[in-house]
């Protein structure tokens, strides 16, 4: 710290250094394009994935760029903290009506929304890069791989650029993407707690090669391994042990970035199954051999990982039922098999077993919906036949008979509350909808507290807000029929690869 002598020298010191900066060349702002189109697709659900569907919650809008958290949020953080960045929101398709209850993308509708992307691009004028962030498991019609498809339609407007993308730890991907994108950063938790860190990521190794100091360097394997969404879950094994194995080669060499896209298995295309991706700076060996061998840890653990049973409806039920006896309340079920959420199979088995205090959150019973909110009021009595409807999977409907005790709107879909028995409720929505968290009771008037029993549609992320916060007493993953089942070999598949475990190739 100067003396006080020395800081009467200190100030001039420091005007003539300002003079000089202010003589000096103001530093390049860099323009990057922002831009989103993400989809997870069931290829095994009914019924096309439209414009209509992309276009529910209104039309494609350039305005992407408010949110501070999320990928594009953490992107633009990062770019905040470099400065001298200009973004520019690149007109991107909103949300999906119903997320993944439905199946392939048209390609009329893939076609425009990139085709909106192009227009903006050419428009932008000078630009130094583009991120985007996708999902990485979307479907489309006579598109086998739709994400390296849109890069490579950026990369042609917009030239030799540095493209970064991120991607959802279910997708489906292979070297056609890192061969089209300069850099891919994939999310390590499911639940997905860091898609804002992976925004952070894609933007400083996009500022650093903008600055000449990282040369984006890709290696990719296919582990060979399918696995079902409900066993990929990073909070357990040995799901866990794949990403602690990735940070530990993060933590042991500068400047590298290693993603493990576990994949989606509902989606029956070519290049299913997990993916590992990694990033160097201008180190191709180094990202060979991570690559190398994080790919062979995935598939030593191939039987632990993908080999796994659950319990059927009614072996499910009596320990659900069990665990009621026992005081491990509330018990949650996760119905993770049911991926247009009208099934009605755990409704049923409970309903037959005479479970009291349980509540079905949520139920997909669009006509219901519509009937109650059209012909009745609350605190009617209803008598209506519920859900069994969304796909063939789905079982017959449930007769109930109940008092309304909520007619509204919850995440933009129109929702109903029916009580009936012994305190037992069933929400019926427009759409499939996950519930990760308890605040939907209270906002439809239901005494969480009260409750033994909660079934939800639902596979890793509800345990965000039952198992991490230490509310759940129990939980149980049950199997019931329906297009998303623990056992890949019950599914139709005609695309995926030939060498996948354990469909196609057994121990």
């Amino acid at each position: 710290m100067p003396t006080s002598k020395g800081k009467k020298a200190f100030v001039p010191l420091l005007l003539a250094l300002g003079l000089l900066a202010s003589c000096s060349p103001s530093p390049r702002t860099f323009r990057i394009a922002v831009a989103t189109f993400s989809h997870e697709t069931c290829t095994f659900c009914p019924g096309e994935t439209t414009m209509e569907d992309w276009e529910a919650y209104g039309p494609p809008t350039a305005d992407i760029l408010g949110a501070d958290r999320g990928y594009i949020g953490g992107f633009k953080n990062m770019c905040r903290e470099f400065g001298n960045v200009e973004l520019i929101g690149i007109t991107s398709p909103r949300g999906v009506a119903g997320g993944s209850s439905k199946s392939w993308n048209t390609r009329e509708a893939f076609d425009r929304y990139t085709g909106l992307m192009a227009a903006d691009l050419e428009k932008a004028g000078r630009l130094d890069g583009v991120f985007l962030a996708l999902h990485g498991a979307m479907a489309v019609q006579e598109i086998p791989k739709p994400e390296a498809e849109i890069v490579r339609r950026i990369r042609a407007v917009v030239g030799n650029i540095p493209i970064m993308v991120t991607l959802d730890l279910h997708a489906n991907e292979d070297r056609e993407l890192s061969d089209a994108a300069d850099a891919v950063f994939i999310v390590k938790r499911y639940p997905h707690y860091d898609t804002t860190k992976q925004g952070e990521r894609a933007a400083r190794v996009m500022i650093k090669t903008l600055k000449g100091r990282y040369r984006p360097t890709m290696a990719t394997r296919k582990p060979g391994i399918i696995t079902p969404s409900v066993f990929q879950g990073t909070g357990t094994s040995p799901a866990m042990e794949i990403m602690e194995r990735a940070r530990r080669w993060e933590c042991r060499y500068n400047d590298v970035y290693v993603s493990v896209a576990f994949g989606f298995a509902y989606a029956d295309v070519p290049d299913a199954g997990a993916t590992v991706m990694v990033v160097t700076n201008d180190d191709q060996e180094l990202a060979d051999r991570i690559a190398d061998d994080m790919s062979g840890f995935i598939w030593r653990m191939r039987r632990e990982f993908a080999g796994k049973k659950l319990p059927g409806v009614k072996e499910g039920i009596s320990l659900v039922l069990e665990a009621v006896r026992q005081g491990r309340t509330p018990v949650v079920i996760a119905d993770h098999s049911d991926r247009t959420g009208g099934s009605t199979h755990i409704l049923r088995e409970l309903i037959r077993r005479g479970a009291k205090n349980f509540c079905i959150a949520t139920l997909r019973d669009e006509h219901a919906v519509a009937e109650i909110s059209k012909n009745h009021k609350v605190g009617d009595f209803v008598s209506i036949l519920v859900g069994g409807h969304s796909d063939r999977f789905a079982g017959e409907p449930v007769s109930i008979q109940g008092t309304v005790s909520f007619i509204g709107t919850y995440r933009r879909d129109g929702t109903v509350v029916v009580r009936f028995g012994e305190n037992n409720a069933v929400i019926l929505t427009e759409h499939l909808m996950q519930v990760t968290d308890t605040d939907i009771y209270g906002k439809v008037g239901i005494d969480f507290e009260a409750l033994d029993i909660v079934s939800l549609k639902s596979r890793v992320h509800f345990r965000r807000g039952y198992c991490e916060t230490g509310i759940a007493g129990a939980v149980y993953e049950i199997d019931a029929p329906g297009l998303g089942p623990a056992d890949l070999t019950l599914l139709p598949y005609k695309n995926i690869p030939r060498d996948l475990y354990p469909v196609y190739r057994k121990d």
